[in-house]
Order: structure tokens, then sequence, then C-alpha cells
């Protein structure tokens, strides 16, 4: 079963590779091998928007699509950056002005739960539609920490924990991250319809 992964963002690409390793069956497609064209995420939660990216590339490429929208919800800012995480300083991505940008917002405050939330969207060819939502609770560091990961990963530190996601190995943020919690919620249903294809001897959507 060919499943397309509805984002441009290889870190985002990376890190669903190793999450969905253990669904057999799966062929992973990404944007190198089937192009698709940007979507405008207009919605107004994480669910509307994951929604709006699996529908989109699923039209246009009749292929199964995941697609996923995350962000970060801090509490002292009423939930910001929140839908508007990946462009929190301006219309282009730059990692280094968000967290720039949301250590100044902070500066002072003493309050700094934050959680981070994953909304996965399956989309077939079919219609069907399949979601699930993942959350990690935790704080923001006072200062940048850490060389792996991306986005906000150097400044969030998990509940439990004294490192942020980007002091942590790839093996030790997947086992706990947002994004394993909201992908592991899809996995019985791909894993269903791996088998519904291989049984009845033809595509299950």
């Amino acid at each position: 079963m060919i499943l397309l992964l509805g984002t441009r963002n290889n870190g985002k690409i990376s890190e669903l590779r190793a999450l969905l390793a253990n669904v057999n069956g799966i062929d992973l497609s990404t944007y190198r091998e089937c192009q698709f064209q940007p979507v405008e995420e207009s919605g107004t939660t994480f669910l509307e928007n994951a929604l709006l990216k699996a529908r989109a590339i699923c039209a246009e490429t009749g292929l199964p699509v995941l697609a996923e929208d995350v962000g970060l919800q801090v509490v002292a800012l009423n939930g910001e950056p929140g839908i508007r995480s990946a462009r929190y300083a301006g219309l282009s991505v730059n990692y280094a002005q968000n967290n720039a940008l949301l250590l100044k917002r902070l500066a002072g405050v003493r309050d700094r739960r934050a959680q981070f939330v994953a909304v996965s969207a399956l989309r077939l060819p079919d219609g069907r539609e399949f979601t699930h939502t993942g959350r990690l609770i935790g704080r923001i560091a006072e200062n940048l920490a850490g060389e792996g990961g991306f986005g906000y990963d150097p400044l969030f530190i998990p509940d439990d924990s004294s490192k942020t996601l980007a002091e942590m190995g790839r093996v030790e943020k997947n086992r706990i991250s947002h994004r394993r919690r909201a992908i592991e919620g899809i996995k019985p249903v791909l894993r269903k319809l791996v088998h519904e294809e291989s049984s009845g001897g033809g595509r299950a959507f």
C-alpha cells in the first residue's frame, strides 16, 4: 500500500519514517517521488488544518495521504503560538526567529507551562478519513539547549525530564513525542487497510 506523507518538512519526514517503520506493507512516498502543491492552512484548529492538507493532496495525487498539523501552545500566552507556530515570527518559516520571539514574549514570566499538539489525518481516495491527536505536556526553557530536532525543540522540556527535546536522541524523543502519540492512533487503521488489501487481492480504498 502506497502512503504519501503530506509534508515538505524534512525533519517531520524523518520522524514519520521512523515512527511508521514497524507497519509492514506500507510503501512510504514523499514529495520527492510525488510532487504536490502547497496547501493554504486556513483552518482555525489543528484538526481543520490537518484535514485541509490531507484532503487537498489526496485529491491532487489520487493517493492515500497522511498529513498533520502540529503546534505549540503556551499557557501564559493564552495558547500562542498555536496554529501559527511555524510562522510565529512572520510569513516564512524560520525556527531561529520563532524561538527568539517566544523567549522575548516570555521574558520575566514565571509560568512556563506549555504543550505540543499534533493531529494526524489520514485521507483515502474513497473519501474515508481517520484522525488522531497526540499531546506532550511540558514547559518552556529559559534558554535554547541542544542541537537535535527542529522547530521549538531546543526550548521545550517535557514533564519528568530535565532535557529539552533537542538534547534528546531521536529514539528517546520519538518514544515520548506528541507526533508519536498521534501516529499510534493511526497505525491500527493502516494495518487494517494493509490486511484488507492483501486478503482481498485489491486496493482497500
